[in-house]
């Protein structure tokens, strides 16, 4: 009879079992451990680089590696005092779903083989649905997480109002959507023309009238609109859309309306928080991370779609050699709702931890970490060396330190950065940052069932009183993550260098970077009363007035006049992400015979890599008018 090579005698088993409990039970009641330990790819290399062994050692050596060379070296999201991006703690039932599924090497994907699993996590769907107000007949499917989930709202809304990819199909982000959203219409083909990213108003709200302007401003260019996607919970600040009033103006139109609730939603699950999350059930698509707010271990995500059929739509396949597990009345294939065919159950984890600590234990701590957020920006207020930039909204504050010294924005971030690099070594706990309306912000995020209230004290504490030195700085470098390959323009500028380095806003350029910026620019001539760029359209050139004047007009008034020296356009040529930039906020209409030298959006983003002074002027012109519009 034939050994099996890869099997264990079941003591052998038990053993290996009890012994990695142990280690992770070791591992995760470490109270000394820091909220982030890094190292570099060099230290990491000598401790774990080699070739595959040929034959194996005992299990014990391997795990005592596994303990002592990288379980050490990575963020600690359950430590009570990481509030950096959104924080990560799961539960014990959880983390031993998880190991079940994976033992037991679950396979859940169709009805046939799967059966038990498939009803957990149609269960789990089920409380999902209830918890924020979905009918019965929605749909929906776990996945990895909230950019799985709003991929699949995306291809499913296409699927299900248009069909095939067109170009001129039209979709609107705020601008404090999480980058996922500019990644899902990327990959799905959508060009950077083909997705609106509109500015959001007081609160870091996108405004229903922003929502309409670009609505009809496309439909009146021929476009078609679908889909809108609104935050249920913003990355940055924790702002929720005014969804009620979104869903009116999406349902005016017929669009799609998608909520990317991946960290907000399951506030739901708590009075004040269903009083944020007002609207949520009005959503045609919800995105959802239980391994956020309802406290699982990665990976598990989720999307919710009011009309449950569509997603079968936009996903069913029934290849030949598949026919055998096609589901019988009332069967659910999880492979019919999305983009994976072999795929693991991600219910467990939650069936799991709901049924053994209840829901009561999960409003608790969702509850508690509302409170400990605004105790936060209660200190913050109270406190004479912090300030705070966005207040408190579900599990999110935004503050900074008020550096009176700092000569300028930069400086003052480069003082912001010294700050966090040292409560980071201190260990006493880890933070990250943002920009609000070109403004460097640090970041809250409370979110962690373990935190307590002497937690937030201290890292305060630490923020407001840590001396820091002034530091001479430059510019952050803005990834170029989406580079545009279509360079340059049919004509050029006949503009000289030194005409070039006389405008403010290219001073300082060496002859060099100016014959290049000249390179790929071109110059526009337009008459006296000619729109140059209309509120709400695609187009994303940088205009730089070398002659004459033009006016920029909001809501049918003129707000201002730019003149030779001046620039227009820098809000839509800087991208937001992806590629993707913003829709015109505003319309420019030529006052008098103009002259301008216009660059790409491309073109920009180079130039800015190139020349960071030219960015930094940029952005500050930018941040200004994105403001007051």
């Amino acid at each position: 009879m034939t050994s099996n090579p890869l099997g264990l005698d079941p003591e052998q088993m038990r053993l290996a079992g009890y012994r990695t409990v142990d280690m992770l039970v070791r591992h995760l009641t470490d109270d000394e451990a820091p909220a982030l330990r890094r190292a570099t790819p060099a230290e990491m290399r000598e401790r774990l680089a080699g070739p595959a062994p040929e034959h194996g050692s005992a299990f014990e050596e391997v795990l005592t590696r596994l303990e002592r060379d990288v379980l050490p070296f990575r963020a600690r999201g359950d430590h009570p005092r990481f509030f950096a991006f959104i924080p990560y703690c799961g539960t014990w039932p959880g983390a031993l779903g998880d190991f079940v599924a994976s033992a037991a090497n679950v396979y859940a994907a169709t009805w046939m083989e799967s059966a038990g699993p498939t009803q957990v996590e149609l269960e789990v769907l089920d409380w999902f649905k209830e918890w924020i107000g979905y009918p019965p007949a929605a749909g929906g499917i776990l996945v990895s997480g909230g950019s799985a989930a709003n991929m699949t709202a995306l291809a499913c809304a296409r699927e299900r109002l248009i069909g095939p990819m067109a170009d001129d199909l039209v979709v609107y982000v705020p601008d404090q959507a999480h980058s996922s959203v500019a990644r899902a219409a990327r990959i799905l083909g959508f060009r950077p023309d083909q997705v609106r990213v509109l500015p959001v108003g007081p609160g870091f709200r996108l405004q229903p009238e922003t929502l309409r302007g670009a609505i009809e401003a496309d439909l009146a260019a021929g476009r078609r609109p679908f889909f809108v996607s609104a935050s249920g919970g913003a990355t940055n600040t924790g702002a929720v859309d005014p969804l009620p009033e979104l869903a009116e103006v999406a349902a005016a139109f017929g669009l799609w309306f998608h909520v990317d609730a991946a960290y907000g939603g399951f506030a739901a699950l708590t009075a004040r928080g269903r009083v944020a999350m007002r609207g949520l059930e009005l959503a045609d698509s919800v995105t959802m991370d239980p391994h956020k707010w309802l406290y699982q271990s990665y990976e598990c995500g989720c999307v919710l779609v009011r009309d449950g059929a569509a997603l079968r739509h936009a996903f069913e396949i029934a290849p030949d050699y598949l026919l055998d597990a096609v589901p019988g009345e009332e069967e659910v294939n999880f492979s019919d709702l999305g983009l994976q065919l072999s795929r693991t159950s991600h219910a467990f984890k939650v069936w799991l931890s709901v049924h053994t600590f209840g829901l009561a234990a999960f409003r608790e701590a969702i509850d508690t970490s509302l409170e400990l957020t605004e105790h936060a920006q209660r200190l913050v207020e109270a406190s004479e060396s912090l300030e705070l930039v966005s207040p408190a909204s579900l599990g999110m504050l935004c503050f900074r330190r008020r550096f009176d010294e700092a000569r300028d924005e930069y400086e003052s971030e480069a003082m912001h950065t010294e700050l966090l690099a040292a409560l980071e070594a201190s260990g006493i706990g880890f933070v990250s940052s943002t920009r609000l309306r070109g403004r460097y912000a640090l970041r809250l995020c409370v979110m962690n069932h373990t935190t307590r209230a002497e937690d937030v004290e201290a890292v305060l504490d630490f923020l407001a009183s840590h001396p820091v030195d002034r530091l001479d700085s430059a510019p952050r470098r803005v990834a170029d993550r989406y580079p545009d390959v279509r360079r340059g323009w049919l004509g050029h500028s006949s503009l000289a260098p030194a005409s070039l380095t006389a405008l403010p806003l290219f001073v300082g350029l060496s002859d060099e970077q100016a014959a290049r910026v000249l390179a790929v620019a071109s110059e526009r001539r337009v008459d006296p009363g000619e729109t140059v760029v209309a509120q709400w359209e695609g187009s994303r050139e940088l205009y730089v007035v070398l002659d004459g004047r033009a006016g920029v007009v909001l809501d049918g008034e003129t707000v201002e006049t730019v003149t030779a020296g001046g620039v227009f356009g820098e809000i839509a040529a800087l991208e937001w992400g992806a590629g993707f930039g913003y829709a015109r906020t505003a319309t420019v209409v030529a006052t008098t015979s103009l002259r301008a030298l216009v660059l790409s959006a491309a073109d920009v983003g180079g130039i800015v890599r190139e020349a960071p002074e030219v960015g930094k002027r940029l952005r500050a012109i930018a941040q200004e008018r994105l403001y007051r519009t």
